[in-house]
Protein backbone atom coordinates (compact mmCIF):
# COMPACT_ATOMS: atom_id res chain seq x y z
CA UNK A 1 0.00 0.00 0.00
CA UNK A 2 1.22 3.56 -1.06
CA UNK A 3 1.77 5.89 1.98
CA UNK A 4 -0.78 8.56 0.25
CA UNK A 5 -3.43 5.40 0.46
CA UNK A 6 -3.48 5.17 4.05
CA UNK A 7 -6.15 6.27 6.11
CA UNK A 8 -6.29 10.14 6.92
CA UNK A 9 -4.98 9.80 10.28
CA UNK A 10 -2.02 7.41 10.07
CA UNK A 11 -1.24 9.26 7.39
CA UNK A 12 -1.04 12.48 9.30
CA UNK A 13 0.71 10.46 11.73
CA UNK A 14 3.48 9.68 8.75
CA UNK A 15 4.09 12.98 8.17
CA UNK A 16 4.61 14.48 11.60
CA UNK A 17 6.86 11.60 12.68
CA UNK A 18 8.43 12.15 8.99
CA UNK A 19 8.96 15.89 9.75
CA UNK A 20 10.42 15.63 13.21
CA UNK A 21 12.66 13.26 12.31
CA UNK A 22 13.52 15.33 9.26
CA UNK A 23 14.08 18.09 11.59
CA UNK A 24 16.22 16.56 13.85
CA UNK A 25 18.66 15.17 11.52
CA UNK A 26 18.63 18.36 9.50
CA UNK A 27 19.92 19.68 13.03
CA UNK A 28 22.39 16.77 13.25
CA UNK A 29 23.85 18.03 9.93
CA UNK A 30 24.24 21.31 10.17
CA UNK A 31 26.10 20.63 13.95
CA UNK A 32 27.95 17.95 11.90
CA UNK A 33 28.91 20.38 9.03
CA UNK A 34 29.92 22.84 11.56
CA UNK A 35 32.57 20.60 12.86
CA UNK A 36 33.82 19.41 9.77
CA UNK A 37 34.74 22.72 8.62
CA UNK A 38 36.42 23.52 11.52
CA UNK A 39 38.49 19.85 11.46
CA UNK A 40 36.33 18.93 14.23
CA UNK A 41 35.17 15.15 15.27
CA UNK A 42 31.66 15.32 14.91
CA UNK A 43 30.79 12.53 16.78
CA UNK A 44 32.59 13.51 19.76
CA UNK A 45 31.23 16.33 22.68
CA UNK A 46 28.17 18.09 23.81
CA UNK A 47 26.91 20.76 21.21
CA UNK A 48 27.40 23.91 22.34
CA UNK A 49 27.39 27.69 21.63
CA UNK A 50 29.68 29.01 18.84
CA UNK A 51 30.18 32.36 20.63
CA UNK A 52 30.40 31.36 24.37
CA UNK A 53 30.85 27.94 23.97
CA UNK A 54 28.54 27.06 26.67
CA UNK A 55 27.15 23.64 26.28
CA UNK A 56 23.79 23.53 25.24
CA UNK A 57 20.59 22.12 26.79
CA UNK A 58 17.48 20.09 26.06
CA UNK A 59 15.41 23.52 26.14
CA UNK A 60 18.78 24.58 23.49
CA UNK A 61 17.77 21.57 21.08
CA UNK A 62 14.17 20.77 20.44
CA UNK A 63 14.62 21.37 16.26
CA UNK A 64 12.88 24.38 14.83
CA UNK A 65 10.95 25.59 18.45
CA UNK A 66 14.16 26.26 19.86
CA UNK A 67 14.88 28.87 17.43
CA UNK A 68 11.84 30.61 17.91
CA UNK A 69 11.34 30.24 21.29
CA UNK A 70 14.82 31.95 21.85
CA UNK A 71 14.25 34.59 19.29
CA UNK A 72 17.40 33.66 17.35
CA UNK A 73 19.47 33.67 20.15
CA UNK A 74 21.73 31.72 22.79
CA UNK A 75 19.79 32.20 25.99
CA UNK A 76 23.76 31.99 28.17
CA UNK A 77 25.17 34.90 26.84
CA UNK A 78 22.71 36.29 24.05
CA UNK A 79 24.82 36.31 21.02
CA UNK A 80 22.70 35.73 17.78
CA UNK A 81 22.16 32.80 16.23
CA UNK A 82 21.99 32.86 12.90
CA UNK A 83 19.17 32.15 10.74
CA UNK A 84 20.57 29.10 8.80
CA UNK A 85 20.49 27.14 11.84
CA UNK A 86 16.45 26.59 11.47
CA UNK A 87 16.63 26.77 7.77
CA UNK A 88 18.30 24.01 7.78
CA UNK A 89 16.06 22.16 10.13
CA UNK A 90 12.81 22.96 7.94
CA UNK A 91 14.99 22.26 4.54
CA UNK A 92 15.39 18.75 5.47
CA UNK A 93 12.09 17.83 7.39
CA UNK A 94 10.78 19.41 4.11
CA UNK A 95 12.82 16.73 2.25
CA UNK A 96 12.80 14.19 4.20
CA UNK A 97 8.33 14.35 4.14
CA UNK A 98 9.03 14.27 0.66
CA UNK A 99 11.07 11.31 0.12
CA UNK A 100 8.54 9.31 2.87
CA UNK A 101 5.80 10.52 -0.08
CA UNK A 102 7.75 9.84 -2.86
CA UNK A 103 8.97 6.85 -2.42
CA UNK A 104 6.65 4.88 0.58
CA UNK A 105 8.12 3.33 3.32
CA UNK A 106 10.52 1.02 1.88
CA UNK A 107 14.11 0.60 1.33
CA UNK A 108 14.20 2.36 -1.72
CA UNK A 109 13.21 5.38 0.92
CA UNK A 110 15.53 4.81 3.17
CA UNK A 111 18.37 4.36 0.65
CA UNK A 112 17.50 7.57 -0.85
CA UNK A 113 16.72 9.37 2.09
CA UNK A 114 20.68 8.12 3.40
CA UNK A 115 21.58 10.08 0.05
CA UNK A 116 20.27 13.33 0.63
CA UNK A 117 22.11 13.50 3.84
CA UNK A 118 25.18 12.98 2.38
CA UNK A 119 24.13 15.83 -0.40
CA UNK A 120 23.09 18.00 2.45
CA UNK A 121 25.63 17.94 4.40
CA UNK A 122 28.71 17.85 2.04
CA UNK A 123 26.45 20.90 0.66
CA UNK A 124 26.70 22.75 3.83
CA UNK A 125 30.49 21.81 4.25
CA UNK A 126 31.32 22.88 0.74
CA UNK A 127 29.24 26.48 1.17
CA UNK A 128 31.35 27.05 4.14
CA UNK A 129 35.10 25.98 2.96
CA UNK A 130 34.99 24.84 -0.43
CA UNK A 131 35.69 21.63 0.13
CA UNK A 132 33.37 18.36 0.07
CA UNK A 133 34.47 16.26 2.57
CA UNK A 134 35.38 12.43 1.63
CA UNK A 135 33.67 10.51 4.21
CA UNK A 136 30.06 11.70 3.37
CA UNK A 137 30.92 10.62 -0.37
CA UNK A 138 31.96 6.72 1.04
CA UNK A 139 29.31 7.22 3.04
CA UNK A 140 26.75 7.76 -0.03
CA UNK A 141 28.64 5.11 -1.74
CA UNK A 142 27.92 2.53 0.90
CA UNK A 143 24.62 2.90 1.47
CA UNK A 144 23.62 2.71 -2.62
CA UNK A 145 26.07 -0.81 -1.93
CA UNK A 146 24.56 -2.13 1.50
CA UNK A 147 20.49 -1.11 -0.86
CA UNK A 148 21.61 -3.22 -4.02
CA UNK A 149 20.41 -6.70 -2.64
CA UNK A 150 17.15 -5.53 -2.05
CA UNK A 151 16.06 -3.26 -5.07
CA UNK A 152 18.08 -6.00 -7.48
CA UNK A 153 17.03 -5.09 -10.72
CA UNK A 154 19.96 -7.62 -11.99
CA UNK A 155 23.85 -7.28 -12.93
CA UNK A 156 23.23 -5.26 -16.08
CA UNK A 157 21.31 -2.21 -14.35
CA UNK A 158 23.60 -2.49 -11.81
CA UNK A 159 26.86 -2.28 -14.16
CA UNK A 160 25.12 0.53 -16.04
CA UNK A 161 24.79 2.98 -12.35
CA UNK A 162 28.33 2.03 -11.97
CA UNK A 163 29.47 2.89 -15.42
CA UNK A 164 27.16 6.15 -15.42
CA UNK A 165 29.63 7.35 -12.29
CA UNK A 166 32.90 6.03 -13.56
CA UNK A 167 31.66 7.65 -16.85
CA UNK A 168 30.91 11.06 -15.95
CA UNK A 169 33.58 11.40 -13.31
CA UNK A 170 36.10 10.82 -15.58
CA UNK A 171 34.47 13.14 -18.63
CA UNK A 172 34.83 15.93 -15.78
CA UNK A 173 37.85 15.36 -14.83
CA UNK A 174 39.12 15.29 -18.27
CA UNK A 175 37.15 18.65 -18.74
CA UNK A 176 38.39 19.96 -15.37
CA UNK A 177 42.22 19.03 -15.99
CA UNK A 178 41.83 20.61 -19.91
CA UNK A 179 40.41 24.03 -17.91
CA UNK A 180 43.47 23.77 -15.90
CA UNK A 181 45.76 23.55 -18.08
CA UNK A 182 44.05 26.65 -20.48
CA UNK A 183 43.52 28.80 -17.37
CA UNK A 184 46.78 28.25 -15.47
CA UNK A 185 44.80 27.17 -12.04
CA UNK A 186 42.36 24.90 -10.81
CA UNK A 187 39.07 25.28 -12.57
CA UNK A 188 37.42 22.60 -10.24
CA UNK A 189 38.16 20.70 -7.03
CA UNK A 190 38.72 17.01 -7.00
CA UNK A 191 35.53 16.55 -4.42
CA UNK A 192 32.87 17.21 -7.54
CA UNK A 193 34.74 14.92 -9.46
CA UNK A 194 33.47 12.04 -7.12
CA UNK A 195 30.45 13.75 -5.99
CA UNK A 196 29.78 13.40 -9.82
CA UNK A 197 30.61 9.63 -9.45
CA UNK A 198 28.53 9.27 -6.70
CA UNK A 199 25.54 10.58 -8.42
CA UNK A 200 25.80 8.41 -11.29
CA UNK A 201 25.88 5.28 -9.03
CA UNK A 202 21.80 5.81 -8.02
CA UNK A 203 20.41 7.51 -11.15
CA UNK A 204 22.01 6.20 -13.97
CA UNK A 205 23.13 7.81 -17.15
CA UNK A 206 20.55 9.63 -18.43
CA UNK A 207 19.38 11.34 -15.37
CA UNK A 208 22.71 11.92 -14.35
CA UNK A 209 23.26 14.15 -17.80
CA UNK A 210 20.22 16.00 -16.85
CA UNK A 211 21.24 16.33 -13.34
CA UNK A 212 24.53 18.02 -14.52
CA UNK A 213 22.41 20.60 -16.64
CA UNK A 214 20.13 21.63 -13.56
CA UNK A 215 23.12 21.80 -11.69
CA UNK A 216 24.69 24.52 -14.06
CA UNK A 217 21.54 26.33 -14.43
CA UNK A 218 21.40 26.27 -10.50
CA UNK A 219 25.52 26.83 -10.08
CA UNK A 220 24.85 29.97 -12.79
CA UNK A 221 21.45 31.31 -10.39
CA UNK A 222 23.70 31.10 -7.19
CA UNK A 223 26.47 32.78 -8.52
CA UNK A 224 24.26 35.71 -10.05
CA UNK A 225 22.08 36.35 -6.29
CA UNK A 226 25.06 35.67 -3.89
CA UNK A 227 27.42 38.44 -6.24
CA UNK A 228 30.47 36.50 -7.15
CA UNK A 229 32.89 38.48 -8.81
CA UNK A 230 34.56 36.53 -11.62
CA UNK A 231 37.74 34.33 -11.38
CA UNK A 232 36.53 33.84 -7.09
CA UNK A 233 35.94 30.29 -5.88
CA UNK A 234 32.90 29.05 -6.33
CA UNK A 235 31.14 25.71 -4.57
CA UNK A 236 29.86 23.74 -6.93
CA UNK A 237 28.73 21.08 -4.87
CA UNK A 238 25.36 22.52 -3.47
CA UNK A 239 24.73 23.17 -7.55
CA UNK A 240 25.05 19.33 -8.06
CA UNK A 241 23.79 18.24 -4.84
CA UNK A 242 20.71 20.34 -5.76
CA UNK A 243 20.52 18.68 -9.42
CA UNK A 244 20.64 15.42 -8.16
CA UNK A 245 17.98 15.18 -5.51
CA UNK A 246 15.54 17.24 -8.22
CA UNK A 247 16.64 14.37 -10.55
CA UNK A 248 16.04 11.48 -7.61
CA UNK A 249 12.54 13.12 -7.01
CA UNK A 250 11.03 14.41 -10.82
CA UNK A 251 13.47 12.90 -12.93
CA UNK A 252 11.08 10.67 -15.02
CA UNK A 253 8.35 13.66 -15.22
CA UNK A 254 11.20 16.14 -16.25
CA UNK A 255 12.22 14.04 -18.58
CA UNK A 256 9.49 13.25 -20.09
CA UNK A 257 8.83 16.87 -20.82
CA UNK A 258 11.93 17.58 -21.67
CA UNK A 259 12.35 15.12 -24.21
CA UNK A 260 8.39 15.22 -25.62
CA UNK A 261 9.69 19.14 -26.67
CA UNK A 262 11.77 17.04 -29.75
CA UNK A 263 8.45 14.42 -30.37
Amino acid sequence: MRVLDLPAGLLAWCIVFSALLGAAMGSFLHCAAWRIARGERFTSGRSRCPECSHPLGVVDLVPLLSWLWLRGRCRHCGAKIPVRYFLAELAFAALTVGCLLRFDISVLCLRNWGFLCCLFLLSLVDLEIREIPDGSLIAAAVIWLAALPFLWAGWADALLHLAAGLVYAGVLLGVSLLMDRILGKESLGGGDVKLLAVIGLYLGFLPTLFAVILACVLGLLQALISGKRRGTAFPFGPALSAGAALMLFFGSAMMDWYLGLFL
